[in-house]
């Protein structure tokens, strides 16, 4: 082991003037704060060679358990101690504010208001590229501009114009985008899809207990309106205004009183109600008793077979 390692993990010793300048630091603190809110000297730790941190009490108020600060230090050679910086640190039971959350972490359902953005991050994993218009498509598309000129030269050479009907324009790829809805700057990737499934589900689903009462399910009412793209075949809009769901997107699962048939449907059976031919009990004596005098057998309404008499 080298002469460096030993004396690098050797404690350090403070030095004597930096220790001994506690009214030094004390004076420091109180010129930061202010005189009454620096407590009792608490500990002096060497930070290196002739370099001493000197802690004190804080008596602020909702500054529990935090210590001021001052360090100290002299140059080599030096008698006087000069000040180093002045800072408010927390101790080991010190209390400290809850460690801080982004918005996007704490945003929650319902917390937007009027007036309030909700800008969304470039990487949400909830969105995808859309088609902005910009991107050309290929020179042999069928719905590229070249080959539609091509088929429109090849027409005219073979079809009377004066007779031939008005050919539409040709699908581009602008007209389908807007069909499908994709022509916007960013729209829902499959991550987003899922997820929002998974939370509509959660509200209106098969498993809620007004589905669970429900006589039949929303796939079935005729308040029910269709909605498109895949999500068309899990979900649509309720349109039953005395419904809990009046205009929220539904499960197709999801039911409740308010279904469309709900007044046609048999009711359920139920048990008959028991049937009594006998409001009062006989009372039977099952087995005679001796009188203690006579030795008689007392009389009974039962018969002489169901006593056991031969």
């Amino acid at each position: 082991m080298s002469a460096a390692t030993t004396r690098s993990r050797t404690p350090r010793t403070p030095d004597r003037l930096c220790v001994e300048a506690v009214e030094l630091a004390r004076a420091a603190a109180e010129e930061t704060a202010f005189p009454g809110v620096v407590g009792e000297h608490v500990s002096a730790v060497a930070e290196g060679e002739r370099v001493v941190t000197h802690y004190f009490e804080a008596k602020e108020p909702g500054y529990r358990g935090w210590r001021w600060a001052v360090t100290v230090t002299r140059a080599s050679r030096a008698k006087n101690v000069t000040l180093d910086e002045t800072v408010l640190l927390p101790g080991s039971d010190a209390l400290l504010a809850p460690e801080w959350v982004p918005w996007s972490e704490r945003l929650r359902p319902g917390d937007m208001g009027p007036g309030d953005l909700l800008p969304t991050d470039a990487e949400d994993l909830r969105l995808e590229s859309g088609w902005s218009g910009e991107d050309a498509p290929p020179p042999n598309s069928v719905v590229s501009a070249e080959m539609a000129e091509l088929v429109e030269a090849e027409d005219a050479d073979v079809i009377d114009r004066a007779v031939a009907p008005v050919v539409p324009v040709r699908g581009s790829i602008t007209s389908v985008a807007e069909e499908l809805g994709m022509r916007r700057a960013r729209v829902l990737s499959r991550y987003g899809l899922h997820t929002a499934a998974d939370r509509w589900d959660e509200s209106f689903g098969a498993k809620t207990p007004m589905a669970q009462a429900a006589p039949a399910s929303c796939v079935s009412c005729g308040f029910l309106v269709a909605i498109g793209g895949s999500l068309g075949q899990a979900f649509g809009v309720c349109a039953n205004e005395f419904g809990p769901a009046d205009g929220r997107l539904v499960s197709l699962s999801y039911g409740c009183g308010g279904h469309s048939e709900a007044a046609v449907m048999p009711a359920p059976m139920r048990p008959a109600p028991p049937v009594l031919d006998s409001m009062a009990s006989d009372e039977f004596t099952l087995r005679p008793t001796a009188d203690a005098d006579s030795g008689s057998v007392p009389e009974t309404d039962l018969a002489p077979a169901d006593l056991g008499h031969s």
